[in-house]
């Protein structure tokens, strides 16, 4: 169970655990809440989880790309 946990949280995008740090919510709490509204408002809460998993993606790729910067010849 352990390793399936792992490995679900490795594959996601880090949208609950970003939206914890934010608020200062546990974690477990947030990820709990997600699902229960995503059961309630049949999967709508889903398109924003996805909205913000790629806005995250792109914000971690431009940082790292001001980071490493390219040396033209």
């Amino acid at each position: 169970m352990n390793r399936l946990k792992i490995f679900v949280e490795m594959q996601a995008f880090g949208v609950c655990t970003w939206m914890a740090e934010k608020s200062g919510i546990a974690v477990s709490r947030t990820r709990l809440f997600f699902i229960y509204l995503t059961f309630l408002t049949l999967g709508s809460p889903i398109v924003f989880y996805l909205i913000i998993g790629f806005w995250l993606n792109l914000k971690k790729y431009f940082s790292q790309a001001k980071r490493n910067p390219v040396k033209y010849l």
